[in-house]
């Protein structure tokens, strides 16, 4: 398949159909939010594999653009986002306040380790990603400063980790508002409850339910606790101090994580769709808590961002939920934008050239190493002949559906990715 030729539609003789090329644009913040035709609340941009740092060097020199020219202030990725805060204390120099593991005295080396999950500290993208947003905040007053936040829970491939950390630490904040009587437990009966954090993580709980806790008296107990504690802060009065926004992350992490644990523990067939479900509702609560404070950008897979239904195929077939994206995208309207990124190869991974009547294909013919596609005009380009859909040899990167087209603001197109750099050894799901 090769791009259709210049015809005129049916009616419009003197409207022809754009070419392919006509489609492309620099890769920029402006040319980018020409094709939004507006500066939404939440930017997000998606991601068709994890572990590629050309794709996250692109992001890294649109996202400086955005902050530099456009004013946003806030960068999340998909990462814990407790994990996050430590993040979020080093790139501004601790002026915002800090939380009880963090005292704005991390070392760079530190920080990578322990403020990012999912192995993405290792990236060397992220990690000049995190250097320059410290360099930029450097004697910039506090309100003017980029932010860090993750999106993610405190989540892995293989399961949650314990709710000891959002649950101790909204627990600690209730009891510096309230008397003592007014909590529904001590912090000594809430660790009795908890008990060892690693029968939390169990790894094998992710196969098999009956490994898990979550639906133990004490986790069932603690879902009740935590329910009480959420409305304690809700009757608080509201405030902009950031000890209350981060008590507002505690709870909502450590209800998102408690209610993570009980499905783990659920034996029915829906047990994978509602794990999903659980993980990508947090991501967008998450999300939309930032937007409430100001202009967003995101990064996160695809699958996460789109505004379709996601899927992923399993060993017990196909499975299906709304991701963070269609649930933000929801709530916002147009106030939120997705960007999804396209690949031409993946050499390393077994990825080659994309069969020319793929969308894919059909932009792999153009020169340049990556474009800002229109996608409005490639959806009207791409009318006469519709492409075929990509499949990909390997399971790690997921291919563009041509059907989210007009569902998607704007495409970026990464024409191919080079070798990667080890920290990413072992791909894992979105």
């Amino acid at each position: 398949m090769t791009a259709p030729e210049p015809t005129s539609a049916p009616g419009s003789a003197h409207t022809p159909t754009p070419a392919i090329e006509d489609t492309a644009h620099p890769v920029d913040a402006p040319h980018l939010l020409e094709l939004l035709g507006t500066r939404p609340r939440v930017l997000a941009l998606g991601e068709p594999t994890h572990g590629e740092d050309t794709l996250l060097d692109v992001r890294n020199a649109l996202f400086r653009q955005l902050i530099e020219e456009e004013g946003y202030r806030t960068v999340a990725v998909e990462s814990d986002c407790l994990a996050g805060l430590l993040v979020d204390a080093y790139v501004t120099h601790g002026a915002h306040g800090t939380h009880n593991e963090t005292h704005g005295t991390d070392t760079l080396d530190d920080v990578m380790e322990r403020g990012f999950s999912h192995g993405f500290g290792g990236s060397p993208a992220n990690r000049a990603l995190v250097r320059w947003m410290r360099a930029f905040n450097e004697d910039r007053p506090p309100e003017d400063q980029v932010r860090f936040a993750g999106l993610d829970g405190p989540l892995e491939t293989a399961g949650g980790e314990s709710p000891r950390r959002a649950l101790t630490a909204l627990h600690a904040h209730l009891a510096a508002h309230y008397d003592p009587a007014m909590l529904p437990c001590t912090a000594e009966t809430l660790d009795g409850l908890l008990g060892e954090d690693g029968r939390w993580s169990e790894p094998a709980a992710l196969r098999d339910p009956a490994r898990s806790v979550g639906r133990t008296p004490e986790a069932e107990r603690l879902r009740l606790i935590t329910d009480d504690l959420r409305a304690l802060l809700d009757a608080l009065p509201p405030s902009r101090d950031e000890s209350h926004h981060r008590a507002r992350l505690y709870a909502r992490t450590a209800a998102g994580l408690l209610r993570y644990h009980a499905s783990m523990a659920d034996p029915s067939p829906a047990r994978l769709a509602r794990l999903l479900t659980l993980r990508d509702s947090l991501m967008a609560a998450n999300l939309l808590a930032l937007a409430a404070r100001g202009p967003v950008l995101v990064h996160a897979h695809n699958t996460h961002l789109q505004r379709e239904r996601s899927s992923m195929r399993t060993g017990e077939g196909p499975v299906e939920w709304w991701g963070a994206g269609a649930i933000t995208a929801s709530r916002l309207d147009r106030e939120y934008a997705f960007v999804a990124t396209a690949v031409g190869t993946l050499r390393h991974r077994g990825v080659q050239p994309p069969p020319p009547t793929t969308v894919e294909g059909l932009l792999y013919a153009l020169p340049a190493a990556h474009h800002l596609v229109d996608t409005g005009l490639l959806t009207t380009t791409l009318a006469p002949a519709p492409p075929a859909p990509r499949t990909s040899p390997w399971h790690g990167y997921a291919p563009l559906d041509p059907t989210h087209l007009p569902t998607t603001d704007a495409l970026l197109y990464i024409k191919a990715t080079t070798e990667p750099h080890p920290w990413w050894p072992t791909p894992t799901t979105p």
